[in-house]
């Protein structure tokens, strides 16, 4: 009863309706023996399942077609699979040669006896790979707990199959990818599909080990929530648009029920960040913009978003006005083109002093914040709902380190710096993270695509999360909702347009259509 309690509230407290876990290989490694050990699921009942999805998922891509196949496998129970999936395929008319790397007295009970199985069928075990040509070649060389370089005969095995014509299906995954950090363990195998068991692997979401899985199918061989016992894995992803919920659109609102957003972005030559992140704040549902600019960027703003109201400044601070912006919205989003000047940092000090309003923090007002911490200006929230959406060099700044130091350690530094600033903190990469200070969990989006490495990109998500946080979401729900949200209108973008061609704009008239889906569901 409490394993699923704890499942049930954890699904309820992020607001989903199927997010998906991303586990590490000690936690995987837990839940499979929890299964076995506490629910008493011998080890051999779980490789034969894991070996009947891996042999559907394969006929799906495939077909029927009496194949050529050649299983190549390790000494440990990835190997074992691989020989019970061989044995599978050779029932079902396959023609199937198996090859073993290693020793057979170093092999693992299980793998011994599904080689002791294959032999009875008169099969004959190689030790290198024949000179033939296949259709379908069977990874089970390594499993999710290689942690060292690969070398000598597997390494020669992998780069023959990598030279292959032949779809490659990886079991669990690809053999040479870090189940944990995604990093290329010397080499690895470039698979066309990999079948995983029981729940997604981290390394097969980061980069650059997602590039090696190829289509990548979660299968359901005995392990699940139940597995969990008392301990819930640590990152989670959205993996459908279903799995968002967003604020619900009252039918006797009005454009203040829907939210007002303080948008204190763009400078005297830089008008489109202001434009931008406006117009991805109505498109997210907000009711009301106002924008507070340089005066210079009035007229193009008026004519382009008419719908937003304008407050502008010159050169001197405007308390006053800036007092009765903040008690006229509902959330705050600060940075986005602001610059870095005397008048930017008045701004930025202002809606950290003088307000109380949820705020997202983005681009120039990250720069002028990393700034304040180094002077030891630390815990920011006091309490309120702060969002931080840095890239990798605006993290850098923020939490003292070096780029490169920052994406080696992208799971475990956005938390510490949410930590330290009691603030949520979206990390943004090629694989954004977002962590928050009052829980332990942490998202890993899996939407997006290398089209949004492009200008504007930023300013767009920053008033996304920005129009969900003043419709009343929860700052956490909206800043998760808000990433992948937005990597999924450029996935629309960049099929439309491709990803050479797409640009931030692109992404902002596609949250259009991903809102009309959401309405129609």
């Amino acid at each position: 009863m409490m394993v699923r309690r704890n499942h049930r509230i954890l699904a309820l407290f992020l607001g989903v309706t199927n997010m998906e876990y991303l586990v590490s290989q000690d936690e995987m490694k837990q839940y499979d023996k929890n299964t076995i050990e506490y629910f008493k699921v011998p080890s051999l009942v779980l490789m034969e399942r894991a070996a009947l999805v891996t042999v559907e998922q394969l006929r799906k891509e495939k077909g029927n077609d009496s194949f050529h196949v050649l299983v190549i496998s390790g000494c440990g129970n990835n190997g074992g699979d691989g020989f019970a999936i061989g044995r599978l395929l050779m029932l079902q008319g396959c023609k199937v040669d198996f090859v073993l790397l290693g020793k057979k007295e170093k092999c693992s009970e299980e793998t011994a006896l599904q080689i002791a199985i294959v032999e009875q069928y008169g099969k004959r075990i190689y030790d290198r790979i024949p000179k033939d040509e296949y259709d379908i070649v069977i990874d089970a060389i390594f499993g999710i707990g290689l942690s060292r370089d690969i070398g000598g005969i597997y390494k020669e095995t992998i780069e023959e199959i990598n030279r292959s014509d032949a779809y490659v299906c990886a079991v669990d995954i690809p053999s040479g990818v870090h189940a944990d950090s995604g990093q290329i363990l010397g080499c690895a195998i470039e698979a066309d599909l990999t079948v995983t068991y029981g729940f997604r692997k981290i390394g097969q979401y980061l980069y650059p080990g997602t590039s090696y899985c190829g289509k990548i199918v979660c299968g359901n061989m005995g392990i699940d929530e139940k597995s969990f016992l008392e301990t819930v894995p640590k990152y989670y992803t959205y993996t459908n648009l279903e799995d968002v919920k967003l604020p619900i659109r009252r039918p006797d609102g009005n454009k203040g029920t829907f939210g007002k957003v303080l948008v204190i972005a763009g400078s005297d030559s830089m008008c489109g960040a202001a434009l931008m992140a406006g117009k991805s704040v109505f498109r997210m549902g907000a009711g009301m913009v106002r924008i507070v600019t340089h005066v210079v960027n009035r007229e193009v703003l008026q004519q382009t978003m008419p719908e937003a109201m304008i407050t502008t400044y010159e050169k001197k601070p405007f308390p006053e006005e800036l007092e009765k912006n903040f008690a006229w919205a509902d959330c705050i989003l600060i940075g986005p083109g602001m610059g870095t000047g005397e008048l930017a940092k008045w701004l930025l000090h202002s809606c950290l002093q003088k307000s109380t309003l949820p705020m997202v923090i983005d681009a120039d007002g990250l720069n002028l914040l990393a700034e304040e911490m180094k002077d030891g200006w630390k815990n920011l929230s006091k309490g309120r709902k702060i969002i931080l959406t840095p890239h990798l060099g605006e993290f850098s700044g923020l939490f003292g380190c070096s780029t490169s130091d920052a994406k080696e350690n992208l799971l475990t530094y956005p938390k510490q710096l949410a930590d330290q600033t009691g603030c949520i903190v979206v990390c943004k990469d090629a694989r954004t993270i977002v962590a928050a200070p009052d829980r332990s969990e942490q998202y890993i989006n899996t939407s997006g695509n290398a089209g949004m490495a492009t200008a504007g990109s930023g300013d767009v998500l920053a008033g996304v999360i920005a129009g969900l946080v003043a419709q009343g979401m929860e700052a956490d729900k909206a800043a998760i909702s808000g990433v992948y949200l937005h990597g999924l209108a450029g996935d629309q973008a960049a099929a439309l347009l491709g990803e050479r061609s797409m640009m931030a704009t692109d992404m902002i008239e596609q949250l259009t259509e991903l809102n009309r889906k959401k309405e129609e569901a």
